[in-house]
């Protein structure tokens, strides 16, 4: 009898190399906003948290001194200014490409596996902008379950959007494994009790100090730089003898 198993991507940096647009939008928009330069790395290591908590682990980390709690029905919040005025330039300058291999992943996944692996994206990024992207540069039409950050509360580093997904592909966690680029992401899955596997593609982070604090000991835990090299690994753990 064949066990289904699934497959649950990060978006940006794992699909998508649209990571170095949304940090060169954040950066971008807190110089306007605020008159300062930001290090750019912290939106790589920050990625996969809603903007709003973003901006304000940004400012903590860059000792940025203005007041940005303000009441979330506000509409002097300078961390949902910002965060408004970054979505603009990210759609301004955005020219993201399909991260190499990952289109002749999926269609590897689809056609040699059929029902028997199930495929899903997690993003904390809005639905439209999701889609959009993925379906230019991947084809939405390969992936069983999408969920962006208009389906989830929490983003990354709580488990929440990986549990959702979970929840939807109506298998148990041992038969789902994650692919991530980010130490939230990988934090995420984590604590959501799922295995995962890191492809650095092209974060400037780097697996030795970005991701020590959440790499686990687990030898089953692998790293590969990039998502072409983990293709044959993610097809025969998904579609290899059952």
């Amino acid at each position: 009898m064949t066990t289904r198993k699934g497959i649950i991507f990060d978006m940006d940096g794992v699909l998508v190399d649209a990571m170095p647009f949304h940090a060169e939008a954040m950066s971008r928009a807190i110089k306007e906003i605020t008159n300062h330069e930001i290090d750019k790395k912290n939106i790589f290591l920050l990625e996969g948290m809603p903007s709003s908590a973003l901006v304000k682990e940004i400012f903590k980390r860059e000792h940025i001194n203005k007041k940005i709690d303000v009441d979330d029905d506000d509409d002097n919040d300078l961390a949902k200014k910002i965060g408004a005025r970054k979505e603009l330039l990210f759609k301004q300058i955005q020219n993201a490409k399909g991260i190499d291999g990952a289109k002749g992943l999926l269609e590897d996944l689809t056609s040699n596996c059929g029902k028997s692996c199930i495929k899903a994206v997690v993003s904390g990024a809005a639905r439209e902008e999701v889609e959009t992207i993925l379906d230019k540069n991947i084809g939405i039409k390969y992936f069983d379950f999408i969920i962006t950050g208009d389906d989830i509360e929490k983003g990354k580093p709580n488990p929440a959007p990986f549990m959702i997904a979970l929840n939807k592909m109506n298998l148990p966690a041992s038969q789902v494994i994650v692919v991530e680029n980010s130490p939230l992401g990988v934090e995420a899955a984590n604590k959501a009790g799922l295995e995962c596997i890191i492809t650095l593609n092209n974060t400037p982070l780097d697996i030795q100090n970005d991701f020590k604090e959440v790499m686990s000991s687990d030898p089953k835990k692998f790293t590969f730089k990039d998502t072409k090299s983990a293709s044959n690994f993610l097809k025969n753990w998904c579609c290899g003898e059952q």
